[in-house]
């Protein structure tokens, strides 16, 4: 198999499998321990993997957001509830942005519900799942595509939302600390940052087990979000500390428990 082949294969095998070692994966490609090790450098220096003792993982941390793909399969039911919450924030003729995210995705697969709508996006699977769908205007921002997110970045990006304005932002995090939301790249924070700002209303979309955590970049104070969408309640500080600022919590799944 060839270099860029198997290290392919070695991105597939870990969207699948969340962290392998390297003796596994030198042992499934029948290489030696030190090609692995050097895979896996390529692979991190993409910023698609980062390594840890004895492997690699796709998992995230302070510094790393996994692989969308990876993203797009987790904690699905937690994702439908969020969008269901969102959509009630959303009525036919608005003009609507949504941001990357596999949470994003799952809301933009949900807005031809309420069309006629217009559409801005950089998520190319909320753009695939609304360039067809009649009673739906797509703006498909342009930009630097990056399979990683799954979406478009960078200036072009950035100068086309500075030239556009929409009646709401739906925004993802997957850190939020105290109150203050936080993300892994530079350049995912400055594409939201500019939604934000084109934005009348910003709703922020976060699940639960992203409180308490950080990221190495800051997005935003969460006072500058005019609705805050979680799956559950975030464990017991974090919800004191939303209490404490006097922010209001949508919890998606009590609210269908609810009704």
């Amino acid at each position: 198999m060839k270099r860029y082949d198997r290290q392919r294969a070695i991105i597939e095998l870990l969207v699948n499998k969340g962290e392998l070692t390297v003796d596994d994966l030198a042992n499934r490609f029948v290489v030696s321990k030190m090609t692995i090790h050097r895979d896996l450098d390529d692979l991190e220096n993409e910023g698609l993997l980062r390594k840890v003792r004895g492997g690699a993982t796709i998992e995230a941390n302070t510094r790393f957001e996994s692989d969308f793909r990876f993203r797009e399969g987790q904690d699905i039911e937690a994702k439908a509830a969020m969008a269901d919450a969102a959509l009630t924030l959303v009525e036919p003729g608005m003009t609507i942005m949504v941001n990357d995210g596999s949470m994003a995705a799952v809301l933009g697969s949900r807005l031809a519900r309420m069309r006629p709508l217009t559409v801005i996006t950089n998520n190319a699977a909320v753009i695939d799942a609304l360039r067809t769908e009649p009673g739906i205007s797509l703006i498909a921002l342009g930009g630097t595509y990056s399979a990683k997110f799954n979406a478009f970045f960078g200036a072009i990006t950035e100068t086309a939302l500075a030239g556009l304005r929409a009646d709401i932002a739906f925004i993802s995090s997957p850190a939020v600390s105290g109150v203050e939301a936080f993300h892994m790249d530079d350049g995912v924070v400055r594409a939201k940052r500019a939604m934000m700002a084109s934005a009348t209303r910003r709703c922020l979309l976060v699940n639960h087990q992203r409180f308490q955590r950080t990221a190495l970049h800051k997005l935003a104070a969460l006072d500058e979000f005019d609705s805050i969408i979680t799956d559950r309640v975030p464990p017991g500080a974090a919800m004191a500390a939303l209490e404490t600022a006097g922010l209001a919590l949508t919890v998606a799944m009590e609210r269908e428990a609810a009704e």
